[in-house]
């Protein structure tokens, strides 16, 4: 049964010989009817201050639910992140190995070839050595030809000097 403060104002009861002082009764009742409409406005706020209150919880809850969506999906993207930038990592890593050892091949084949460049240039200059070598001694042996030819020359024109004179 639901009492409001109008059914206490209205309640009204029998009158009986040797009853209660009805206005003692009536100021009592009127004193309920106060306290009950005072606790009745009291519920009323307190209902809806717990109203407000669930719908500000209810809106928390919201923000919070979005928070924790905003956060699983920055957590996400930092892993993704991560995991592209080590994996950039390692393609790079890979592309500069690949680089060293396109590099280190060059040098090695440059290498070669600076050691058969210089081997045959060693050979060219024996050769050259053996060649001028062998000029200098045909050279040499003209010169000692030539030498002996002129002194076989002035020789005979010694002997035809002395001949020219004793004559």
């Amino acid at each position: 049964m639901n009492l409001t403060p109008l059914d206490i104002h209205q309640q009204k009861f029998r009158t009986r010989i040797r009853g209660f002082d009805i206005r003692e009764v009536d100021t009592f009742l009127e004193q309920m009817a106060s306290v009950f409409e005072s606790l009745q406005r009291t519920q009323k706020n307190l209902q809806e201050e717990v109203r407000r209150l669930e719908m500000e919880i209810q809106g928390y809850r919201k923000r919070e639910e979005t928070f924790k969506r905003a956060l699983l999906n920055s957590q996400k993207v930092l892993d993704q992140m991560k995991d592209n930038a080590r994996k950039s990592a390692e393609l790079i890593i890979a592309e500069a190995e690949v680089k060293a050892e396109k590099i280190l091949n060059k040098a090695h084949n440059r290498l070669a070839q600076l050691h058969e460049d210089i081997s045959e240039l060693k050979r060219q200059r024996m050769q050259i050595e053996v060649q001028i070598g062998s000029i200098i001694e045909a050279h040499s042996k003209l010169i000692e030809i030539s030498k002996e030819g002129t002194k076989a020359m002035d020789e005979e024109d010694a002997k035809l000097k002395l001949l020219k004179q004793s004559n």
